[in-house]
């Protein structure tokens, strides 16, 4: 087993096809296929299923790219350190519901481990694709919320994805609206003051589950009602239609300005926040680096942990 076999297997489940790994590592399409069945013959696995649709993970080929990651960085790292080679482009992705510190922790991430080349990735997606894109390795952090109504859902479909939550901290319920909404005056809100204004939530697509909604008291049927794909336009329309949405409570003026704020919405949940990642797997320099920037984002919070 090989570096440079190592590096095909990531390179072939990052671009999602021999092909075009192949025209990225500037090898021939058979060179790179042969290396990658000498190495599953050496396994006594396959690393990826092939089909009329493409080739994807196997579920030990998860297991195995995992490991393969950590060891091509930690070789990149010494080759860098003693050959007095130009480091290789950093690598860090992250699958995040639509908050604003996760951005925050990103930005302070990015100032402060910044290469002249990297490649990251911030995706602010729905929860299913969160949990999809950490199982599929297509993201190694992947950061939503639990709490007493979705844990069962969310936790059965963690354990069988092999895949660990690590609780950030615990926040009461709040809303988010405009510093013009005259509910803005309030010290808190309760959930029947709420009725005359617009609700806005995120879209959870094909697994448009109550489970997967990424705010709370999901069930709760609302007059008025805007479903929105993307944060900016959700702010957008807090300030414009005096709308509210439910979230955490933590907000980040240097990013989103002081137009938006939170205001305590009077009920009993709460909500845990946190990031998920494979089981017993060790997060690399970046992700490591990256938690300890949420954790700084964060605070102050109303429960952290």
């Amino acid at each position: 087993m090989t570096i440079q076999q190592l590096k095909y297997a990531i390179a072939i489940f990052k671009h999602g096809s021999m092909n075009e790994a192949a025209r990225r590592l500037f090898v021939s399409q058979p060179s790179l296929s042969n290396a990658i069945k000498e190495l599953e013959d050496e396994l006594g696995f396959a690393i990826f299923e092939r089909s009329n649709k493409g080739i994807r993970l196997s579920g030990d080929g998860a297991e195995f790219l995992r490991y393969a990651r950590q060891v091509v960085e930690q070789a990149e790292l010494l080759e860098s350190r003693y050959s007095n080679k130009k480091p290789s482009p950093q690598h860090f992705s992250v699958s995040t519901q639509h908050y604003a510190f996760a951005v925050n922790a990103f930005v302070s991430l990015v100032q402060e481990h910044g290469q002249e080349e990297y490649e990251l990735s911030l995706r602010e997606t729905k929860t299913y694709e969160i949990i999809e894109d950490v199982k599929n390795f297509k993201s190694e952090l992947g950061i939503l919320y639990l709490n007493e109504f979705n844990e069962k859902v969310i936790d059965k479909l963690l354990r069988t994805a092999n895949l660990q939550f690590h609780p950030l901290f615990v926040a009461k319920p709040h809303i988010f609206i405009s510093v013009h909404n005259p509910l803005a005056k309030q010290s808190i809100v309760s959930i029947d003051q709420l009725s005359r204004y617009p609700y806005l939530y995120f879209e959870q697509g094909e697994y448009n589950s109550f489970h997967f909604s990424e705010e709370i008291l999901s069930t709760m049927t609302h007059p008025k009602s805007i479903r929105v794909s993307d944060r900016a336009t959700l702010f957008n329309l807090l300030i414009g239609l005096n709308g509210y949405t439910i979230s955490t409570g933590v907000l980040s003026a240097d990013l989103n300005g002081n137009e938006i704020i939170p205001v305590p919405l009077d009920c009993e949940e709460t909500i845990r926040v946190g990031w998920i990642a494979h089981r017993n797997a060790s997060l690399s320099t970046l992700g490591t680096a990256y938690v300890e920037h949420l954790k700084r984002a964060i605070l102050p919070v109303n429960f952290p942990l």
